[in-house]
């Protein structure tokens, strides 16, 4: 979803105590990783819950994810030295680097309750057991059924997977070619707001949004999208390109920011 700032973070520490299997002998310490990465990230959450006490878990990560910085501090793209130092996709860094201050005032969010998750566990194939123990929700009769089971979770990003040249089926046949996603937003800022698709275009790939522009009135008002991701070229297996939607307030100075991924890679979680 996120990355947070993890690399030779200067921190305070125990004196003479052993951090990381080395006897320390200063109050402070320069540590990395995700140890200074997850803290980053949940600081930023916690503070989001504080000044908006009224937003879901699912809104806070939202306002992270969409308010991201892609670019890093001279400038120039992420990059990711496990790739050579090439650029990051967003199966590296998700959406982009926390940015908390932009976070605090998203315009809008992607939110999502406990029925929405459930949606997605129906889809894929988790159990009545399974579902109750994670959702903690209470058997007998006040069990929901799957009959609206969905794997289009109402998420901050876009990931289409597509068969790999040389599978077995047609590269191009219809199942193979298009995918659609749809999502709902919910607007956070007071008073009105118009918002216009813009997208950073894949290479090799159609993406389209309808409609192109929304148009809120006030807070919590809601409106919804979705986004066709067409396959114009084929896909060796394991290959990931990515772009981006944007949805733009030039009034307000408004940027709604979200990855579009177009993969063949059968190894992470969630592939098809």
């Amino acid at each position: 979803d996120i990355v947070a700032p993890g690399s030779l973070v200067l921190a305070a520490s125990i004196p003479h105590s052993t951090v990381f299997g080395e006897e320390n002998s200063s109050p402070f310490k320069i540590l990395y990783e995700t140890s200074m990465a997850c803290p980053h990230a949940a600081g930023v959450a916690a503070m989001l819950r504080v000044v908006h006490p009224d937003w879901s878990p699912a809104a806070i990560r939202s306002a992270m994810m969409t308010t991201a910085r892609t670019s890093d501090n001279t400038g120039g793209a992420i990059r990711d030295p496990a790739r050579g130092k090439g650029a990051a996709t967003p199966f590296d860094m998700g959406s982009g680097q926390v940015d908390p201050n932009k976070a605090l005032d998203p315009g809008l969010v992607y939110d999502a309750g406990a029925g929405d998750y459930r949606k997605l566990l129906c889809a894929l194939n988790y159990t009545e057991e399974q579902i109750q123990v994670i959702t903690r929700s209470p058997g007998g009769n006040n069990t929901v059924g799957c009959s609206d089971a969905s794997l289009d979770l109402n998420y901050p990003s876009f990931v289409a997977y597509f068969d790999p040249k040389g599978d077995s089926q047609p590269s191009f046949a219809d199942n193979n070619r298009v995918r659609v996603f749809r999502r709902t937003v919910t607007s956070v800022a007071e008073g009105e707001g118009t918002y216009t698709a813009e997208v950073a275009a894949i290479a090799g790939f159609g993406v389209e949004v309808r409609p192109q522009k929304l148009v809120f009135g006030g807070k919590n008002e809601k409106r919804s999208f979705s986004v066709r991701v067409v396959r114009r070229r084929e896909l060796v297996r394991d290959e990931v390109v990515h772009g981006w939607l944007r949805w733009v307030d030039r009034r307000r100075g408004r940027v709604v920011s979200s990855p579009v991924v177009a993969s063949s890679s059968y190894n992470l979680p969630g592939a098809d």
